[in-house]
């Protein structure tokens, strides 16, 4: 950092108050010198496996798909299910809350990471009791779409939830100098998550790839059922969320007062505020409209393959 910085920050030090109102945090940070990403190796690593627990909501979802396929389900069903994955294509409508309401003792970002990680946890535990029932028995009664529907929407609404936590809490987790891995965990950790979720667990779940590659007796199923894999997933996002509820603590000094915080009607102005911008609506639509050629591809050679 710069002489000034540096000498400023000692003065700050020596008069026994806190740099916080006379420096930002990057100054502090720059003054205090430089830092490597082995000192917040540990940071890291837990934002890995925040993003990892991420990605299975996501995988598991879009392998239910293709069990409604075997299922002989119709297209008109499987188009019905896509409505699951919405929720982290609206998220930005409810980040302001999880930004702007938080329990300051306990943490901006644990107060909404912890309770919605346990909520995703049991959620999981008890729809592994009622998944095999919600996708039929095969013996006349085919999947319930709609209830399926329903409970990976609420599945993926929780996830969504999380992500906006984790993206927050990373910005603050990590010193400025390392914020930039916070995409890296993400983009590693999300896809890691959803090749856990669809690509291993349709693998093990799968009769004719197990009797082909791990079994030397064949057997009528695979060797992980759904019910099976959101059991242990269950347990997982418990017991992981317990040891950051319990061993992670937040940064307090990068946590804004009652009074630095933007009300929840001052923050949804300010979004907006944002969306209005020219160049926002023209990046915005062109999100909206990047998939439409590809995903009508996929929809017309699926339908001639089939």
């Amino acid at each position: 950092g710069s002489p000034w910085l540096s000498r400023r920050y000692s003065e700050c030090l020596k008069r026994g108050s806190s740099p916080r109102g006379e420096l930002t945090a990057a100054h502090a940070e720059r003054a205090a010198g430089p830092r490597g990403c082995r000192a917040e190796l540990g940071s890291i690593l837990l934002l890995l496996v925040l993003y990892v627990l991420q990605g299975i909501p996501l995988g598991l979802a879009g392998s239910v798909p293709l069990i409604l396929q075997s299922k002989s389900a119709s297209y008109t069903d499987q188009a019905f299910f896509s409505f699951v994955f919405w929720p982290f294509s609206l998220k930005l409508l409810w980040a302001p809350l999880v930004d702007a309401v938080y329990v300051r003792r306990f943490g901006r970002r644990k107060s909404w990471l912890v309770p919605t990680q346990y909520v995703l946890g049991l959620f999981m535990l008890y729809l592994s009791t009622r998944v095999d029932l919600l996708l039929g028995d095969g013996d006349g009664r085919g999947p319930d779409v709609v209830a399926l529907t329903v409970a990976f929407f609420l599945f993926e609404f929780l996830a969504a939830t999380q992500d906006i936590a984790v993206d927050g809490w990373a910005l603050t987790m990590l010193s400025r100098e390392n914020v930039g891995y916070a995409s890296t965990c993400n983009s590693v950790g999300q896809t890691a998550g959803y090749f856990l979720g669809n690509v291993l667990f349709l693998a093990l779940e799968s009769a004719a790839f197990c009797n082909k590659y791990l079994r030397s007796q064949p057997q009528p199923r695979g060797i992980v059922t759904l019910a099976d894999f959101l059991f242990f997933w269950g347990a997982v996002f418990l017991i992981t969320t317990t040891l950051v509820a319990l061993l992670k603590k937040e940064n307090k000094e990068l946590t804004p007062t009652k009074e630095e915080t933007k009300g929840i009607t001052d923050t949804y102005r300010l979004l907006f505020s944002i969306i209005k911008m020219p160049a926002v609506l023209t990046f915005c639509l062109l999100i909206l409209t990047a998939k439409v050629t590809v995903w009508t591809g996929i929809c017309f050679f699926g339908v001639v393959d089939s």
